[in-house]
């Protein structure tokens, strides 16, 4: 028992003693060099990910509040390889940083609340682990503490974040006041469709949808993303939002499949404000955090397309679609973390004649963008492909149409950044950046894993396989 307990749980357990080891660390204060701790820091987090590949088994503890089987631990990577490039490129940011040990303290909180939310069997696990990965996360918002912009950013964050988890907690009271449990496993047979059952289920999906930044509950995003340290920020739209993704395709898939019909519904409305209202507001932006949030935005009404599917083909499409927007993501925000800690440079106009003097990271920033656009041969146009693919497959031809309309729009301001790069003139283009190994070594996998992850069909085919062994 305490084998099966040591191994089922070598996610969370390793991610406490990371945490532990840089308190050990921080108390003892013989590390003077911020340089240093962030090597420390990396090779953690490289442990951890490694660790993350080994040992793994299927099973449950803790009279099933806590499950894991291969599809979590797959999803548990993925989380643990966007933190590794996140931390990576926040070389040049932290090393100049007073609190190098907090941020990653920090950080790694949110993600091991975030590890619990994913293994989690039962709505009172799951509920802890959501909190325990919003709190973190909003003072992370706040880490540039000199700035004004950050602290608004995270009150506004912290608020809506707040009231947002008020209200699904509201929904997973009337669910347990009506089935008596709060297990995962037994609450799918004693949902039956009651009114309070159906309110519990908008109040769930309200929580989550505000949750993942999709419309109307987007109003936090890019005033967050704007206020937020870059590192931070990148964190949010891709580890915070996967995060979310995996378990909220657990709880419509399984718990709430009695109220396939309804949810789909209402996910088709969502869908098409997330991806329209996404696309339009983020033609209007100059601040490229914020033209960031709202492309995140658009993003998430195409993961909602795969994720109404219903499916196994819909689950293996957002889980892929979902590794290739990290790569796609990082690659971009890790090129505006850089120029920003070198330059303080953070709209788009900046950017114009941007390949004159940093030729490599233009390559990498428009390749990201490529792929965010779907356009081929990047991963993100195989991404979208499966995602369209699995929305179709439901018959509604009317949300792929949609949704293959607004991927058209979306090709104007990704572009729009391409040509203030390559083909707008400025006698005053930003400087030469020379940012660390660590960062441009993070920038060069992501580039590698935007073009490899796209060809090597192996990746989509094991992904595949975990959906349809997974009950």
């Amino acid at each position: 028992m305490n084998t099966d307990f040591f191994i089922l749980m070598k996610s969370e357990l390793s991610l406490t003693l990371i945490i532990f080891i840089l308190l050990v660390l921080k108390v003892w204060d013989g590390i003077k060099d911020n340089a240093t701790w962030l090597h420390i820091a990396n090779t953690l987090l490289l442990l951890n990910f490694i660790l993350g590949f080994i040992f793994n088994t299927d099973g449950s503890l803790f009279n099933g509040m806590y499950h894991t089987n291969g599809i979590v631990f797959l999803e548990k990577n993925i989380l643990n390889f966007g933190t590794l490039l996140i931390s990576m490129q926040a070389f040049d940011w932290l090393k100049t940083h007073k609190h190098v040990s907090e941020f990653y303290i920090l950080l790694l909180t949110t993600l091991l609340g975030m590890f619990f939310m994913i293994s989690s069997g039962n709505f009172l696990m799951f509920y802890l682990g959501l909190e325990l990965a919003s709190i973190p996360l909003a003072a992370l918002v706040n880490f540039d503490l000199d700035k004004l912009k950050s602290s608004e950013a995270a009150v506004k964050m912290i608020l809506s974040s707040a009231f947002a988890s008020c209200i699904m907690l509201f929904g997973i009271s009337m669910l347990y006041g009506t089935t008596g449990t709060l297990s995962f496993t037994e609450m799918p047979k004693l949902i039956t469709g009651g009114g309070l059952q159906i309110m519990s289920l908008i109040f769930v999906f309200t929580g989550f949808a505000f949750k993942i930044s999709s419309v109307p509950f987007h109003l936090w995003t890019a005033d967050v993303y704007e206020g937020a340290p870059v590192s931070v920020t990148s964190y949010l739209s891709v580890i915070s939002k996967a995060a979310i993704v995996f378990v909220f395709i657990s709880i419509l898939h399984t718990l709430f499949l009695n109220f396939e019909s309804m949810w789909y519904n209402i996910l088709f409305l969502t869908i098409v404000l997330t991806i329209v209202v996404g696309n339009l507001f983020a033609i209007r932006q100059d601040n490229i955090k914020r033209f960031l949030a709202f492309s995140s935005i658009t993003q998430v009404g195409y993961i909602l397309l795969g994720l109404s599917a219903g499916s196994a083909m819909g689950t293996t499409a957002v889980i892929y679609f979902l590794m290739v927007y990290i790569f796609s993501n990082l690659g971009a925000f890790g090129v505006i973390g850089l120029v920003s800690a070198h330059a303080q440079k953070e709209n788009i106009s900046d950017y114009k004649g941007f390949y004159k003097t940093n030729p490599f990271l233009s390559w990498v920033i428009t390749i990201s963008l490529f792929s965010l656009a779907g356009i081929p041969p990047t991963a993100g146009f195989f991404g979208k492909m499966f995602l369209v693919t699995a929305g179709a497959s439901r018959g509604n031809y009317i949300l792929v149409i949609i949704a293959a309309l607004n991927m058209i729009i979306s090709l104007y301001y990704y572009l729009r950044v391409v040509k203030a790069i390559f083909i707008d003139p400025n006698d005053t283009p930003i400087e030469k950046v020379s940012g660390s190994f660590s960062a441009k070594l993070a920038l060069i996998i992501c580039v590698i894993g935007l073009v490899a992850t796209g060809f090597a069909s192996c990746i989509y085919g094991y992904i595949n396989s975990l959906t349809h062994l997974t009950p």
